[in-house]
């Protein structure tokens, strides 16, 4: 049972991370029809700033936000000018220019930050909790409980704020949005700043648990990707169910079968889900009457 336990704690809590990526595909897909995979260079700029601007003597709470705006910044000049002059461009098009930022962010950040491995020390010590023989570190309750409030927070965002049910409107009829008045370009470009935001939670989030680097929001953004996919591409339910399952089966095959096909799990998930499931646990189902 402890066992068990274990790899509960542990899938729970890497699933939280792929769920706050995922969110961050979720949003800009819905908003503009966009596969941002820049997103895990968010998450890298996360976890990097973070550590940076701790080591500089900056309180940790003001480098994780140091580190969100960094993140949120990226965000808006990614949008602003590659996809907003490209934005009548084909669907393919935008996603190749999402890779191309990508590979320049990675690239900068090697220069800025080097090529070494960085821990950001966690929140709040690292005296393991015991829980039925099992252990848990506090970063682990920093993750889920940072993740339940992001994701609370963004409910209300868009059930409760008009920029919030705007981006909704826009991601149910583009063109019926626009011909009400709402602007599209602030909604993209809200939706970036949004991406960029959740990624850097996440990042600040894993980094005093699995350490982090220049490159480390390649593998990061693809189980995001692929945890945006299984719940159903577009979907914010579908996405948070996506990352959980996600990280428990990572957990559970690296535990019970062996931790060397950990990070094979999300590819081999991709490709059931494409082959059973195309539109995803919750993506909507087309109907087609014949």
């Amino acid at each position: 049972m402890a066992e068990f336990l274990q790899f509960l704690f542990s899938g729970v809590t890497s699933g939280s991370i792929y769920a706050l990526a995922a969110l961050g595909f979720a949003i800009i897909f819905n908003a503009s029809g966009v596969i941002n995979f820049a997103q895990g260079e968010f998450i890298m700029l996360g976890g990097m700033v973070s550590v940076f601007l701790a080591a500089a003597g900056l309180a940790l709470p003001f480098a994780v936000l140091g580190a969100v705006l960094v993140a949120v910044v990226a965000g808006l000049v990614l949008e602003k000018a590659a996809i907003e002059p490209a934005r009548s461009a084909e669907t393919v098009t935008l996603i190749i220019i999402t890779i191309g930022a990508s590979i320049l962010i990675q690239g900068v950040a090697q220069i800025v930050f080097g090529k070494g491995q960085h821990a950001l020390r966690p929140f709040s010590g690292e005296a393991p909790i015991v829980i039925g023989g099992a252990s848990l570190l506090p970063q682990s309750l920093w993750v889920l409980g940072v993740s339940a409030l992001m994701v609370a927070g963004l409910w209300l965002f868009f059930n409760r704020t008009l920029p919030g049910k705007a981006m909704l409107a826009v991601s149910a009829n583009r063109l019926g949005a626009e011909l009400v008045g709402i602007d599209i370009r602030r909604t993209w470009l809200t939706a970036f700043g949004l991406s960029g935001a959740l990624g850097a939670v996440a990042g600040a989030l894993a980094a005093p648990i699995t350490m982090t680097s220049y490159d480390a929001g390649l593998m990061l953004g693809l189980k995001g990707f692929v945890a945006a996919t299984l719940g159903g591409l577009g979907s914010g339910l579908g996405a948070v169910a996506g990352g959980l399952i996600l990280g428990l089966l990572e957990a559970m095959t690296a535990g019970y079968v062996s931790s060397a096909y950990k990070d094979a799990v999300p590819f081999v998930a991709i490709l059931l889900v494409l082959f059973f499931l195309p539109r995803g646990l919750f993506g909507s189902r087309a109907a087609e009457r014949v």
